[in-house]
């Protein structure tokens, strides 16, 4: 984009020069991977939520691996076979699995806990019945079904699981006598008071995939009653439909390729939602520029606000100002909250949008932060430069874990950039096309998929 200045002093010293963008983003990729191999049960292919030991899984976690299994195997970073006994593993386990109102089920109605124990699959934490989290597992479980598409037994198998695991799903009762989607269900309380009806949020795949169902489809309405509810600002000469977290702007996007095509209300806009997202990441970009809170580090090179870790809960004075930091919290821009902490992740899944200021972001957060170390998973989830108490970094604070739903992101984001290999095999599954159909998509690559 023309008057982007790309070009901001700093006095950090480069440590870990990167070479080319492709080589850097190549070696992003190839060293975040791993968390998909080093943080799960080989046994039933659950995947821990984060590195903290004792973690439970997170189903969402285990939506992206099943994505980055197929990438991986597409980039050479593991073998075809590897990647069959991995997911099938997953698919197995969770076909297999209880399905009902007892202790031992790890979900009910075709939807999952949020969190399972890593090594039975029961419910962990008292956990929700989540549909959202459920959306993120299903969606890798189709891009499974629409990567594996040899004429073996085991791929087979793939897709055969995959049906069978999406078609469970009972949608229709999800949206609890209403045409709107519950965010859960708890078995000692019933559905959770909340709704997927107000707002832009990450819900977006979720419907898609609701009224795409072969089974237990719901009707377009409460989609359209959704987006209805979406708001339209302007902020920093951006206008856009407006979500605080970048992740919002990201999470239907690592499957679906929404960049032109268009519902209702983006012909009512005039925008597509890939630009929207993208003028979400300016918005970013800008508001760390303009960094109205005052915070340390915040500039061109340094921004990017989501759902992370932080340094908090706490209220400390510093340098004369009365500061709070939050734990793991959903921080937005421009209207925060914001307690001085940035997501180098939340930028690089936001690579497609806009590279022209992701890559130099990334870059520094590299080379001068040191917020990835070649012997570790990925970027650290989080920074926060203004927090007093600074740890091996010596720019900042730094969050101590790598968590999956950061590392996912990373490494799809940055494939479908280069490659979109995610984007292309969705393209292919009927029940996507079906739901972004019913949805009141039209234009693009869709208009070949006309009846």
């Amino acid at each position: 984009m023309a008057g982007v200045d790309i070009n901001v002093p700093t006095s950090i010293p480069v440590t870990r020069p990167m070479g080319p963008d492709k080589k850097m983003l190549d070696e992003l990729l190839a060293e975040t991977f791993p968390y998909f191999i080093n943080q799960i049960n080989p046994d039933n292919g659950l995947v821990a939520d984060k590195t903290k030991a004792g973690s439970p899984a997170s189903i969402a976690a285990i939506g992206f691996a099943l994505s980055c299994y197929a990438i991986a195997t597409e980039r050479g970073l593991m073998s075809r076979a590897d990647a069959i006994q991995k997911t099938r593993t997953i698919l197995s386990f969770f076909y297999n699995s209880p399905q009902g109102t007892e202790k031992e089920a790890m979900g009910y109605k075709g939807f999952y806990y949020h969190f399972l124990d890593m090594q039975t699959g029961h419910r962990a934490w008292w956990s929700e019945l989540s549909t959202i989290d459920t959306t993120l597992f299903i969606a890798g479980v189709l891009s499974s079904a629409a990567y594996f598409t040899q004429d073996t037994p085991e791929e087979a198998d793939i897709r055969q699981l995959a049906d069978q695991l999406y078609g469970r799903i009972d949608w229709q009762w999800a949206c609890n006598g209403e045409k709107s989607i519950t965010h859960g269900w708890m078995p000692e309380s019933g559905f959770l008071p909340y709704r997927w009806n107000k707002q832009l949020s990450e819900a977006h795949l979720m419907y898609i995939l609701a009224m795409g169902s072969p089974t237990f489809p719901i009707e377009p309405v409460g989609y359209h009653a959704w987006t209805k509810t979406f708001e339209w600002i302007k902020a920093y000469d951006q206008e856009y439909c407006y979500a605080g977290p970048l992740f919002i702007h990201q999470f239907s996007h690592l499957w679906l390729d929404l960049k032109g095509i268009q519902d209702q209300y983006n012909k009512k806009t005039g925008i597509d939602y890939f630009e929207n997202s993208r003028r979400a990441t300016y918005v970013h970009y800008q508001y760390g520029i303009e960094n109205p809170k005052k915070f340390d580090h915040y500039n061109h090179f340094s921004w990017g606000f989501t759902a992370s870790d932080g340094p908090g809960p706490m209220r400390k004075k510093v340098k004369g100002i009365n500061r709070v930091f939050y734990d793991y919290v959903a921080r937005g821009a421009p209207f925060g909250p914001d307690d001085g902490t940035v997501s180098p992740w939340a930028v690089v899944a936001s690579l497609p949008f806009a590279p022209e200021i992701v890559l130099p972001t990334i870059r520094h957060a590299i080379e001068r932060l040191r917020l990835k170390s070649p012997n570790k998973m990925g970027f650290d989830a989080s920074f926060n430069a203004s927090y007093p108490e600074k740890g091996e970094n010596p720019y900042g604070w730094v969050s101590p874990w790598r968590f999956g739903l950061n590392e996912g992101p990373t490494v799809m984001m940055i494939d479908n950039y280069q490659n979109g290999l995610l984007w292309k095999i969705m393209k292919t599954s009927p029940y996507i096309v079906s739901g972004l159909q019913k949805a009141g998509f039209t234009g693009g690559w869709l208009d070949q998929h006309k009846a």
